[in-house]
């Protein structure tokens, strides 16, 4: 099991020794990048441009943080390439607007398909990297069905509530 990594610095989260991430401040410092060897950067936001540095591999994903945003066809296809990134022995910086719900979302299905880990686990250890992450109970319904989708099981699950559907991670982790 891999250990939780301290962000490196200010700004960018460490999520795997090949994947970060951050909001689009950090992911538009120059200094940053370079000092962190980011070699690939994954936008998922509709609302944010990057600055596009030369040395540096960009990716848009099109994706709104609104309930309706459909983040599951995008899950393999960014996972892959995160995995090529490394397998290139290059580094990942995916961001949306802060770094907290659409690219948290992203980096969990990566961690999910590349580093064999269950949902609640994958969204452990993302959380330990980056506690600020907070996803919408929509990218949680769309990640449930990812990891059925990759092991046939689900270790999270929807809920009704009072304030209508919600997961059931943190009941989870108190166990």
């Amino acid at each position: 099991m891999m250990k939780p990594q301290q962000p490196l610095v200010q700004g960018l989260s460490r999520i795997t020794s090949n994947l970060y991430i951050s909001s689009v401040l950090a992911a538009n410092n120059k200094f940053l990048l370079s000092i962190n060897h980011i070699t690939s950067i994954i936008n998922v936001s509709v609302e944010v441009e990057n600055i596009y540095y030369e040395e540096i591999q960009y990716v848009r994903v099109p994706v709104a943080d609104t309930p309706s945003s459909n983040l599951f066809d995008y899950f393999d296809p960014i996972a892959d390439h995160i995995h090529g990134v490394a397998m290139r022995h290059g580094r990942t910086l995916i961001h949306c607007v802060a770094g907290v719900g659409r690219s948290a979302a992203f980096c969990i299905a990566y961690v999910m398909k590349y580093h064999s880990m269950s949902l609640l686990d994958a969204h452990i250890w993302t959380k330990s990297c980056r506690p600020a992450i907070h996803l919408r109970n929509s990218f949680w319904e769309q990640l449930i069905i990812y990891e059925y989708k990759l092991f046939s099981q689900n270790t999270v699950h929807m809920l009704s509530s009072s304030m209508g559907m919600i997961h059931d991670v943190y009941k989870e982790e108190a166990h």
